[in-house]
């Protein structure tokens, strides 16, 4: 089989995790006899620096005819000071836009051999994570109108505004539901609908989609609960579903739950089979160049990228026992480094194990 992959690999950190899925999805073509076409692209910040927008439009036609998008961070303190629309989160924004892309899909799943990683308590941690946040990507107070205005006696006021409509709600719940479908048949639906009018049409919406998945246990529940339930006991959870800022908040904090923000992927998928694929860490610019970052959650990104935009299920699971495999030989990068550790490794050397236990 043939693909083709836009690359983006951003700032930071970027290029050095992306590399090494690079690497992993070449040996995966080399076993499987398939040929992936890799185009690098600009966009965040190195597109800020080099061409002066965070989004060129070349990166966003390329995206456009590509079979999947592998990203790999972008952002950083030195681009803070930018105007809003001039950041290079706004490239990002803009091109999940551009690509149709709504529905965030991130699991957070802890390692067996990663439990003494884990921050909870060890009989919390027992018990298992393993639950997936569906995120809704293009509506919300990210992109709601928002702007200044000076208001008398107290000086300028900023506004944001959370918005949504119910096409919104009910095409990312039935992302949801379907995952849902495909699981422990569980849901659980994340608001703040005791103060908040978008929070309250989220809920109808949610539970009018719901009549048409009888097989699924549907739940509700607030944010700051949801924030709560995640360190007090993530094994009651398996599909969470969120709008834009809620999913963004609780798909982080779930992310360190298993050890480290370094180990989860990300895609996000529309309504064709290209999606955005990418690390749902930052661009860590503070250890960029060092070769101490860990490229799992890019690689377990480019497997995402197999299984839902290239239909390649056993690629994907290669990849993944390929990572656990290595995991439980004791090979660590810095950040998940712990008492059964054999040899912590770089960058570049996990990535080459990796390919190895292919």
């Amino acid at each position: 089989m043939n693909k083709n992959i836009a690359v983006i690999t951003g700032d930071g950190i970027g290029p050095e995790i992306v590399s090494q899925a690079l690497n992993v999805l070449k040996a995966v073509g080399a076993k499987y006899n398939h040929t992936f076409n890799f185009t690098e692209l600009l966009m965040g910040g190195c597109a800020i620096d080099k061409v002066g927008v965070p989004l060129p439009e070349e990166t966003v036609e390329t995206c456009l005819k590509s079979d999947g998008v592998l990203l790999g961070a972008i952002g950083g303190p030195k681009w803070d000071n930018l105007p809003g629309e001039m950041r290079p989160e706004a490239g990002l924004l803009a091109l999940r836009s551009q690509m149709g892309l709504y529905a965030n899909i991130r699991p957070a799943v802890l390692f067996e051999t990663l439990k003494n990683a884990c921050p909870l308590r060890e009989d919390i941690a027992d018990k298992g994570i393993d639950l997936i946040i569906v995120r809704e990507l293009t509506g919300g107070i990210y992109f709601g109108a928002r702007g200044r205005k000076q208001v008398a006696d107290v000086g300028e006021s900023a506004f944001d505004t959370e918005s949504y409509n119910e096409l919104e709600i009910r095409r990312i719940a039935e992302v949801a539901f379907e995952i849902a479908l495909l699981r422990q048949k569980k849901l659980v639906s994340i608001d703040k609908a005791n103060v908040l009018e978008s929070s309250r049409l989220w809920r109808e919406t949610v539970h009018r989609t719901a009549k048409n998945y009888p097989q699924v246990e549907v739940s509700d529940m607030l944010v700051d609960n949801a924030a709560m339930q995640l360190v007090r006991e993530p094994s009651q959870f398996d599909v969470m579903l969120a709008g834009n800022m809620f999913g963004d908040i609780l798909s982080d904090e779930a992310a360190m739950l298993t050890g480290s923000i370094g180990m989860l992927a990300s895609a996000s998928l529309g309504d064709t089979k290209r999606g955005l694929y990418e690390p749902i860490h930052g661009s860590a610019p503070t250890i960029a160049g060092k070769n101490t970052a860990n490229p799992i959650a890019t690689i377990l990104s480019a497997a995402m990228m197999l299984k839902y935009s290239f239909g390649m299920s056993a690629e994907c699971a290669a990849i993944e026992k390929a990572v656990d495999i290595t995991l439980k030989k004791g090979i660590r990068t810095v950040d998940i480094k712990d008492d059964k550790t054999v040899e912590v490794v770089g960058t570049k050397r996990m990535g080459e194990l990796i390919c190895e236990n292919l």
